[in-house]
């Protein structure tokens, strides 16, 4: 049904974390892998702030939305309402959670200590998996000349390499005038630039750059003010319209579209429609990730705490979202194609992704995902005199 020129089981799905730098006030936060970012530690003595449940929760329930579009996406050829949900779903799940990790990184700059936050954060669980996944592929899809490249991110990876391009570039949209709508144009001028090419995943890294960079400009006050009671309400009517109009375009669309992976050359489409789509993509993401903040809680929920391991969650269930694909199990299970049997399978997918953000995998995987690695850092002298400075305060 879904009009899309690659198979559902392409092996660079569109997915959505990494460590996020805290801006002021000097609130220590998590990000949405789960690191501790922002400031130093406050004094011996002071009590630490609260973290935000709000972005705790918005965390969770994005990478929750993330494991149900991985698990609707096989069914979107035999259900046209799953293919709605997924085309609505699609639209925002993904900018939403580069969003808040552009929000996030606000006082990134080029300290060591940030620095080498990214490279254990993101390079080396980029590198990690990128193996994993490749060994993975050659196991379960019976594909043993597959080849190895840390160039071209395969599945769930292209999400490291593109948060790791967007924190570097991050001082440079924090001294522009108009970064949005600089950001806006390249995305545009990548959707026509089918001479990217596949390396690094830049096609995703550049047309999905302007949620980042609108993140980058946020500030605490307009979070405040999409979670007004009237926010809520009107997300409802609007959630439902999108759902209809995508019901309406789900034959008539190529999916392909929202993963922002492909020039317009690609999708077969005419070059005009590069900039119309970029546009009105971007807008509708826009407005559907704001009734999306809406509605996530703002008190403390019994899933808050496991918006700090969005990382793992992310990460874990792809060899699971894969495998599925792999072994044929849906193929093998066609009660999974009838309306309860996709209601069970929303309800797998969110109960996987939710056990593999908990503490337990957290400590399991940890050398992984959040590695010291003192060894391959310089000691910094500066980052020395601050913690003295802090241990004596």
């Amino acid at each position: 049904m879904t009009n899309s020129l690659r198979p559902h089981g392409y092996q660079r799905a569109p997915l959505p974390p990494a460590r996020e730098a805290e801006p002021s006030p000097p609130t220590p936060h998590r990000d949405t892998a789960g690191h501790q970012t922002g400031p130093p530690t406050a004094p011996t003595g002071s009590k630490p702030k609260q973290r935000d449940a709000f972005f705790d929760n918005a965390k969770y329930l994005a990478i929750v939305l993330v494991a149900m579009g991985h698990a609707w996406e096989p069914l979107t050829d035999y259900s046209r309402t799953a293919e709605a949900l997924y085309m609505t779903l699609y639209t925002f799940h993904m900018p939403a959670f580069i969003l808040i990790s552009g929000y996030f990184s606000r006082s990134f700059d080029m300290r060591p200590d940030r620095l080498k936050r990214l490279i254990t954060g993101i390079a080396v669980p980029y590198l990690v998996f990128e193996i994993a996944y490749t060994f993975f592929k050659r196991w379960a899809d019976d594909d043993p000349t597959y080849d190895f490249s840390l160039l071209d991110p395969w599945y769930l990876t292209w999400f490291l390499i593109a948060l790791f391009v967007w924190r570097m570039t991050t001082p440079i949209w924090k001294i522009i005038r108009w970064p949005i709508p600089l950001s806006l144009a390249i995305a545009t001028l990548a959707s026509v630039s089918p001479d990217i090419g596949d390396d690094l995943d830049l096609q995703r890294v550049l047309q999905f750059l302007p949620f980042f960079v609108v993140g980058l400009q946020m500030k605490p006050e307009h979070f405040q003010k999409l979670r007004g009671r009237r926010m809520r309400i009107l997300a409802l009517p609007v959630f439902a319209c999108a759902f209809v109009f995508a019901y309406w375009a789900g034959p008539r669309m190529n999916s392909a579209w929202f993963y922002r992976r492909d020039s317009v050359q690609e999708l077969a489409a005419a070059p005009w429609t590069g900039p119309v789509m970029t546009l009105a993509l971007f807008g509708c993401s826009m407005v559907l990730v704001a009734c999306f903040f809406a509605w996530v809680p703002r008190r403390r929920m019994w899933f808050t705490a496991l918006g700090a391991g969005t990382l793992y969650g992310y990460l874990l269930h792809g060899f699971l979202a894969k495998g599925s694909r792999f072994w044929g199990w849906y193929d093998a299970n066609p009660w999974t194609h009838e309306p309860l049997g996709e209601i069970v399978v929303t309800i797998i997918a969110a109960t996987v992704i939710t056990l593999l953000c908990t503490p337990p995998v957290q400590r399991l995987f940890r050398f992984v995902m959040e590695p010291k690695m003192v060894w391959a850092f310089r000691k910094d002298p500066a980052e020395q005199a601050r913690k003295r400075t802090t241990t004596a305060a």
